[in-house]
């Protein structure tokens, strides 16, 4: 599943394509992918005459931000968004098309029919669900190692179960996850309350770094991720741990071990992350 450095690079290359785009008309060949409004007609209606001003984000959400509404876009497992010229020969996996005024057209497709897609009136998009219970983005000012410390003090879950739960911070996934600890020190197993403040400093630290160096390399390309231009990222040639079991560690040569913590596959180091 992409994860928030491979939505930011989507975000930035749909800003180059589709801003100032104005809908001619929608089409909806998957309707159980619209989740607001209910009916997929009244979707298709309410986005004719728009026009694209923005694309945004929030954590693992892509946000279209229109004259009067806010499409907000989950690509789960395998979703894409590409530009087509209007009367391409259609994907059968093609399963919204967005045709703007200029003759181009917005293509989402999804071999698995995982995505969602939300229209709000904008200035809603916050209030409700999927976006409402999310916690701070990485990179904003509330996301300090002081209000790190708060949510992880109140737990005994896993570090790693704690940072994939995007209702404490957004954005983190597996991949990320993995590298953060990594290179924090800190084993996925680590019970979150038992971190001491040196700690939560450094993983608040490598968190922010590791995020910002992937979304700089273009995500990672692991499966079937591209970008909205079908461009793969490189970050994957600068991952520590994660999809290199049994692979030599990059800082201390020792094996890489994999094994399930809550649920999702786990790398680490058993050297280097005590």
């Amino acid at each position: 599943m992409p994860e928030m450095p491979e939505v930011e690079t989507v975000r930035r290359t749909l800003l180059d394509l589709v801003k100032g785009k104005t809908v001619k008309q929608v089409t909806v060949l998957w309707p159980k992918m619209i989740k607001k409004p209910d009916d997929a007609k009244e979707f298709q209606e309410l986005l004719r005459g728009q026009t694209i001003r923005d694309v945004g984000r929030r954590g693992k959400f892509l946000l279209l931000i229109l004259d009067d509404y806010v499409l907000v876009s989950h690509l789960r497992m395998e979703g894409r968004y590409a530009l087509h010229q209007h009367g391409d020969e259609q994907d059968k996996h093609h399963h919204v098309m967005f045709q703007f005024t200029d003759g181009t057209e917005l293509r989402y497709k999804d071999v698995r029919k995982f995505g969602t897609m939300h229209l709000f009136k904008k200035g809603m998009e916050q209030t409700e669900l999927p976006l409402s219970q999310l916690g701070p983005e990485p990179f904003q000012e509330e996301f300090t190692p002081g209000y790190l410390a708060e949510k992880l003090k109140k737990t005994k879950r896993f570090i790693k179960t704690v940072l994939l739960d995007q209702r404490v911070v957004v954005g983190l996934g597996n991949i990320y996850v993995d590298e953060a600890l990594f290179r924090a020190g800190i084993l996925p197993e680590r019970e979150a309350s038992s971190l001491n403040e040196i700690e939560i400093q450094k993983l608040h630290n490598e968190i922010a770094a590791t995020l910002l160096e992937a979304i700089n390399s273009g995500g990672s390309t692991i499966r079937s991720y591209v970008n909205s231009q079908g461009q793969i990222g490189s970050f994957q040639q600068k991952l520590y741990v994660y999809g290199r079991k049994g692979e030599p560690c990059k800082r201390c040569g020792s094996e890489i071990f994999k094994k399930t913590v809550s649920g999702r596959g786990t790398h680490y180091c058993k050297n280097c992350q005590k």
